[in-house]
């Protein structure tokens, strides 16, 4: 079976209105629809970089105790954020698997891995 959910934690964190610091979330995989429809939407056909407001709104389910995930929320992000939350998507939409950098806490050999869900190849 695919895996379709992906979670993630956020290397900043969303700051709520009252002051809640939301970091860990979760973000499916996107469906065609997901690209196209937001191409019909007029923030978007006025200003391209919209995009991927739009699609991170539509693909993040879970976002601490956000309640709704909305554009809104993906304005308020701050940039690291958003560059985390870009190179996510397109990480799990490429292969359905997420690259990580990582470190041997022993030597400090640094490499790259490949997570993959239980019974993955």
């Amino acid at each position: 079976m695919i895996a379709t959910e992906h979670p993630f934690t956020l290397p900043i964190g969303y700051l709520d209105d009252e002051g809640t610091l939301h970091r860990d979330g979760v973000m499916r995989m996107a469906t065609a629809g997901d690209e196209i429809l937001p191409l019909k939407d007029h923030r978007v056909q006025a200003n391209e970089a919209y995009l991927v407001v739009i699609l991170l709104s539509r693909v993040i389910t879970h976002l601490g105790t956000v309640p709704a995930i909305n554009p809104k929320v993906i304005e308020n992000l701050y940039a690291g954020d958003l560059a985390f939350l870009q190179d996510f998507y397109n990480q799990i939409n490429r292969t359905g698997n997420i690259r990580l950098h990582a470190s041997c806490p022993r030597c400090e050999h640094e490499f790259e891995m490949e997570l993959s869900e239980v019974g993955g190849s």
